[in-house]
């Protein structure tokens, strides 16, 4: 009896869980259009655009970056890229279709959208290398 009771409930928990995971439809149409994140938005080159954005996993998104060129910025994460699902980058008039990022690098003005779908809930910072310190960073909130 105790073994009968001890399946049941692993089933009940096993079923629970596979439905909370399951997200409803396509999860790469229609992302939803995040404000761009502008590097460089003080005369000094350093501010962004936006100090934050919130997020919710298994929802499409699309990011424009744009750097002014005041300064060159090498952007990248302390774990965002990690645990994104990548459906693409836009930069220029390429489509680069990736199976992840390590470092966006942004040498003169210029623009790049990045389309994802966030997979893993924590707060990520999105930063400029050696930057981050004067301000040049954005926190990712994902839930």
């Amino acid at each position: 009896m105790t073994s009968i009771l001890k399946t049941l409930t692993f089933l009940g928990v096993l079923i629970a869980a596979t439905t909370m995971a399951q997200a409803e439809g396509y999860l790469a149409t229609k992302p939803i259009k995040l404000p761009d994140l502008i590097l460089g938005t003080d005369d000094a080159g350093y501010k962004v655009s936006q100090k934050e954005y919130n997020l919710k996993t298994g929802q499409s998104y699309r990011l424009k970056i744009k750097s002014t060129g005041a300064k060159e910025y090498a952007l990248v994460s302390d774990g965002f890229f990690d645990f994104i699902w990548l459906r693409k980058v836009e930069a220029g008039d390429m489509e680069i279709k990736a199976n992840s990022i390590y470092e966006l690098e942004f040498e003169e003005e210029s623009t790049a959208a990045i389309y994802f779908v966030p997979i893993k809930p924590g707060t990520y910072k999105l930063y400029a290398r050696g930057l981050e310190h004067k301000g040049t960073f954005t926190t990712i909130n994902v839930k």
